[in-house]
């Protein structure tokens, strides 16, 4: 594996991070007290080309690799990880199911809009009981008359309710099927329903601990009605295509949390140079010099996870158990960074007008987020043939 970035990766890298540290970061705390997602800073983003990273011109995107977002969205989440995961979800959840499910009639109606930013896309999956557990959804999709009606309940989804949200992908169950022990188990499909539409509810957002401005909602459907040829994908492959995206997804998910890391190691390295106790520098305690120091190796070591990760996923090979290793490894990573990045500032990292007091709070949802961190657990113990 060759994990040295070429010129593109490093020209994207730094103008996505000069965008983030000149246009994001002193706009930060603004947004995150009024607690809404700043659609001027996600037009500058779409503008730049980010949410069309990896997918072809063909469908209006930049033609770049997987790596390509993964770098914007770590650099994203230096500053704020609300911003990262809009472009990470929106791109990784929202769009690329299309992308990878799609008949060629919906990718050409869908993508345009969606890599160019204009227009975000949702993942509906969690439900009140089924989200570790996404087999026990109860939300159903019954065809009558040459129409998906569809009825139930979604929870904390991303992306869901903001003024440019135009598609949301549902996961529901439309029959039963006979399993490979011989029992009889839910039918899983994936139906695209464009928004608004009659029959969706969008409830009000959610009064999050963290990422504020992440748009976050539940929603419920009423007998909403889309045509048949909104299936995304083999009908009773549902299952199956978002465990797929959710893979994918974790490796693009495990860059915010690196970036997150990096965050809090920058402000202390910063923090720790500048303020003086005693007439010296508080850096030049060894005792914050090693925590920084295992701040740095955190960092670095969730990095060349994700890098390791969007490898074999670019190249084509198996990639699921690297993708849990990077997300488990980088959550974890801007857990404890933020904790001890909170420790070194002191009573100023406990200020929320402060980025390192907002990653402390955003940063727990990293360890719950797109498969909690028992779930990337299962996942490796089952991928080594330790459990079924």
């Amino acid at each position: 594996m060759n994990i040295e970035l070429d010129e593109d990766h490093l020209e994207l890298a730094q103008t996505v991070k000069d965008f983030a540290d000149t246009v994001i970061a002193p706009a930060a705390y603004s947004y995150d007290t009024e607690r809404r997602l700043p659609l001027e800073i996600i037009d500058q983003m779409a503008e730049m080309g980010l949410f069309g990273l990896p997918f072809p011109v063909e469908f209006g995107g930049r033609g770049k690799d997987y790596l390509s977002l993964c770098l914007a969205v770590e650099q994203l989440s230096r500053v704020d990880q609300s911003i990262g995961v809009t472009l990470e979800a929106g791109v990784g959840l929202g769009a690329m199911p299309v992308y990878r499910f799609g008949t060629d009639a919906q990718r050409e109606r869908f993508l345009p809009q969606l890599t160019s930013g204009k227009a975000l896309a949702a993942f509906g999956l969690t439900e009140a009981e089924a989200g570790s557990d996404a087999g026990a959804t109860k939300t159903t999709a019954e065809m009558i008359d040459g129409e998906w009606v569809i009825n139930g309940t979604k929870q904390f989804i991303t992306n869901s309710g903001t003024p440019i949200t135009r598609l949301i992908t549902v996961t529901a169950v439309t029959g039963s099927r006979t399993s490979s022990r011989g029992g009889t188990v839910p039918e899983l499909s994936s139906i695209l329903v464009p928004t608004p539409a009659d029959g969706l509810t969008v409830h009000p957002a959610y009064d999050k601990l963290g990422w504020h401005t992440s748009d976050t909602h539940p929603l419920s459907f009423d007998d909403l009605r889309v045509p048949e040829e909104n299936l995304l994908g083999e009908r009773g492959r549902g299952f199956a295509n978002f465990l797929s995206i959710l893979d994918e997804g974790r490796v693009a998910f495990a860059a915010l949390c690196t970036g997150a890391a990096q965050g809090c190691l920058e402000q202390a390295i910063s923090y720790a140079k500048s303020r003086n106790v005693f007439g010296t520098a508080i850096g030049s305690n060894q005792h914050i010099a090693f925590m920084i120091a295992r701040m740095e190796e955190r960092a670095h070591s969730a990095r060349l996870a994700y890098y390791h990760a969007c490898s074999l996923l670019m190249a084509g090979k198996p990639f699921k158990k690297e993708a849990s290793l990077a997300k488990l490894s980088a959550s974890e990573a801007a857990m404890a960074n933020a904790r001890d990045a909170s420790q070194i500032w002191g009573g100023y990292g406990f200020l929320n007008e402060n980025a390192v007091g907002r990653h402390y709070r955003d940063s727990k949802v990293l360890e719950i987020g797109e498969g909690t961190t028992e779930v990337q657990l299962m996942i490796v113990a089952r991928e080594l043939g330790l459990v079924e």
